[in-house]
């Protein structure tokens, strides 16, 4: 029987709305672990928002985080930290052309520690969260590191304008996509960023070929990913422009998805 490596999106994907884990994908993704299979997480949440999931699926792969800008092991020290963050002068240069009048707020991430452009009103709060640092005020002068993740909450009437600028002008330094959920929020990354580029150093360091890996998204951070792997499987509740790229379409997340298709593909009993 052939290894596989089973990678799985968190948030619509692995994650019900209510960002738990059903009992059945539980089994499931325990069924192939036991089966000698590998099972990993590549989300674009960070390490600290991620590492519960982790644990709870008792997980021993590296972990894709920020859409693969951090590529790390949580359990073993000595795997080699893939880093890929946005230049700083870029960074700079989008705060300074956004802040005043096109974005409700911006979120800057370096790894773990926040830094806020306004101070972080209920809305914000759960980035902050496990932080290991928190930051508010001008970003300009704060943020003296290349951050791994910048997020514009653009205010309704600009957000088009704004991607349109990052298109244009940042181009060749970062990429950008824009969430469903919270609406408007567009996530700034390094240009050379994706879930793919992460899965290809994780599925090398275990020896398993890019044919036999199955991966599971929802969002515009999963286009690469599912583009890249052998098998690529759209949620039901994913953007369209996903499900067009994917081999396959499974369930949604509210209706064990990830375990139905991993159930008949792996022949397991969940």
């Amino acid at each position: 029987m052939s290894r596989y490596l089973i990678a799985v999106d968190l948030d619509g994907t692995l994650l019900r709305d209510d960002k738990t884990i059903s009992e059945r994908n539980m089994r499931a993704l325990q069924a192939a672990r036991e089966a000698g299979h590998e099972v990993m997480i590549a989300t674009g949440r960070p390490q600290r928002h991620s590492i519960i999931y982790y644990e709870k699926l008792g997980l021993t792969t590296p972990l894709i985080n920020f859409n693969g800008a951090l590529v790390h092991h949580p359990k073993d020290p000595s795997y080699a930290v893939t880093h890929r963050p946005i230049p700083l002068k870029t960074a700079h240069e989008i705060i300074e052309e956004v802040s005043e009048t096109k974005a409700h707020n911006i979120v800057v991430e370096v790894t773990d520690h926040v830094y806020f452009h306004k101070d972080p009103q209920e809305f914000y709060s759960p980035y902050a969260e496990r932080a290991l640092s928190v930051t508010s005020g001008n970003l300009l002068k704060h943020l003296q590191e290349e951050p791994t993740s910048l997020l514009i909450h653009a205010t309704k009437e600009h957000v088009d304008n704004v991607r349109a600028r990052l298109n244009k002008v940042h181009a060749e330094a970062v990429l950008n996509r824009q969430w469903r959920m919270p609406e408007h929020m567009i996530e700034v990354m390094s240009q050379n960023t994706s879930k793919a580029l992460g899965l290809r150093e994780v599925s090398k360091h275990l020896g398993i070929n890019r044919k036999n890996i199955i991966a599971f998204g929802d969002e515009e951070n999963d286009l690469e990913m599912l583009d890249y792997v052998g098998t690529g499987v759209a949620m039901g509740n994913a953007i369209s422009q996903l499900k067009a790229v994917a081999d396959e379409v499974t369930a949604s997340n509210m209706e064990d998805g990830i375990a139905i298709y991993l159930e008949e593909k792996l022949g397991i009993k969940a």
